[in-house]
C-alpha cells in the first residue's frame, strides 16, 4: 500500500482514557478509520505509515457512525513508543 492510500485509510488516533489504558495494558493503539475499509486495509496502512508489524485488528462502528479500529502490535513493537510518536501519550 502506498503512503497516500494509507493516509486515506487512517483518519486519526483516538485519545481517550480507555485507549490509553489499552496502550499500556494490551499493546494496542486505537484509530478512527474510513468507514469503507476492512481489517486487512487497516493492517497494511498502519504497517506502511508507522513501520511496525501488526498482529491483529478489531473494528467496530460506534453509535455515532464512526469506524474505530483496535490495532494490536506484535510483541517486538511497543504501542507506547508509537503512541508517543503520534502524540497520544
Amino acid at each position: 500500500m502506498e503512503r497516500g492510500q494509507a493516509l486515506k485509510v487512517i483518519l486519526y488516533p483516538l485519545i481517550s482514557e480507555s485507549s490509553v489504558r489499552l496502550v499500556e495494558a494490551e499493546n494496542k493503539i486505537t484509530f478512527i478509520v474510513d468507514s469503507r475499509v476492512n481489517k486487512g486495509e487497516v493492517k497494511k496502512a498502519v504497517e506502511t505509515l508507522y513501520e511496525v508489524e501488526v498482529e491483529k485488528v478489531n473494528i467496530c462502528v460506534t453509535p455515532t457512525g464512526r469506524k474505530k479500529a483496535y490495532v494490536k502490535l506484535k510483541p517486538e513493537y511497543k504501542a507506547a513508543d508509537l503512541a508517543v510518536k503520534l502524540g497520544v501519550l
